[in-house]
């Protein structure tokens, strides 16, 4: 017969085993926690969507300037940087031998004229001559030929003297218009030949901005397009319009040179200075597009989607159009500029599925 403790043990085992039973049988599950997903607002990347590329404020005009006669320069009036005016004298070559060279072309003058006076002279007395039928017709005929000859080559020699004249006036180098000097290629004493860039000059009256365009790009310009042009030197925008797109691409950087007109320039616009250029966005939030992810593309059929992540943190799959893939991104229309759209995992999600954002968090 056992003890009364024995008893007593026996009791408070059973009395914690039913307790221990008890509990295990009430503990409920712990729910299921709502997945993390990284999301990226349609609306929150204008500036990829239209395009900003940097460029340069430039001159439409930009001349490289050179002499028309080859010589040494004996004077450089300007530097880089020089304003000048339409008139002034840049540089000077020596005028010496294109001097002797007009004097080389006077003295051909006299030597024509001389000789189409001799065979004037000829001319006239083989003329009365043959009137009087002492001479025969080819003998006249021979002494015309002779006097025509004469006079071309008189003609011939005028035209070399003023050739020479007006070599001696393109031993000045003037300015076309008013501007500023870019470019210095040559200095005093330099020996350069007729048409060799010196100078390069920039005309101030219109100045315009440059830009390079991916050739993946360049069909979403043409001539008459509107941009936005801001400058980081002014803190200021300005309303351009795209001028002139090149024809080819550049063989080694393979963009397309773009020129933008400003027609109404800010204040403080000078050459050299910094812009950014972007094209205009559309005035509609249903027609702007939206540059995603490659991966926040959802499709099962024909229709490409992508979860949106609505106000009670839920996910439904909206229909887009795509107009690009670009890389790894891709341009899409049909959202919202607010919708909040789901960038990775989108595979692993379920309609109406409850989702944690990065706000959240």
């Amino acid at each position: 017969m056992a003890s009364k403790g024995q008893q007593l043990l026996a009791v408070l085992c059973a009395a914690l085993l039913v307790l221990g039973a008890a509990g295990c049988g009430s503990k409920e599950a712990a729910p299921e926690k709502a997945p993390l997903v990284k999301t990226q607002q349609a609306g929150g990347n204008a500036g990829a969507v239209e395009g900003v590329y940097a460029g340069t404020v430039k001159g439409r005009y930009e001349t490289n300037m050179a002499f028309q006669v080859g010589g040494q320069i004996i004077s450089r009036n300007v530097q880089a940087g020089s304003l000048v005016h339409a008139g002034d004298t840049l540089m000077v070559i020596d005028a010496r031998d294109v001097v002797q060279q007009a004097n080389q072309g006077e003295a051909a003058v006299g030597q024509a004229r001389a000789q189409l006076e001799l065979a004037q002279k000829n001319l006239a007395r083989y003329t009365e001559l043959y009137n009087e039928s002492a001479v025969a017709a080819s003998v006249l005929d021979q002494y015309q030929t002779n006097y025509d000859a004469a006079f071309a080559s008189y003609q011939n020699a005028l035209a070399q003297a003023a050739k020479g004249h007006n070599a001696v006036g393109y031993t000045n180098l003037t300015a076309g218009a008013d501007g500023v000097i870019t470019a210095v290629q040559a200095e005093e004493g330099q020996v350069v030949a007729a048409g060799q860039t010196v100078l390069t000059l920039v005309q101030t009256g219109e100045l315009e901005v440059e830009i390079n365009v991916p050739e993946n790009r360049v069909a979403e310009l043409q001539e008459g397009t509107p941009v936005r042009v801001s400058f980081w030197a002014l803190h200021t925008d300005a309303e351009g319009t795209v001028r002139e797109i090149a024809p080819m691409a550049d063989p080694a950087a393979r963009t397309y040179r773009v020129r933008v007109s400003i027609p109404q320039p800010p204040a403080g616009m000078e050459l050299g200075m910094t812009a950014s250029v972007a094209l205009a966005q559309s005035d509609t939030d249903d027609a702007a597009a939206s540059v995603l992810p490659l991966a926040a593309i959802y499709q099962t059929g024909d229709t490409p989607q992508v979860w949106v992540v609505t106000d009670d943190d839920t996910v439904t799959l909206k229909d887009v159009t795509v107009e690009e893939f670009n890389g790894d991104q891709v341009i899409v229309h049909g959202l919202q500029p607010t919708d909040l759209v789901v960038t990775a995992g989108v595979h692993k999600l379920r309609d109406g599925q409850q989702v944690r954002t990065e706000a959240d968090d």
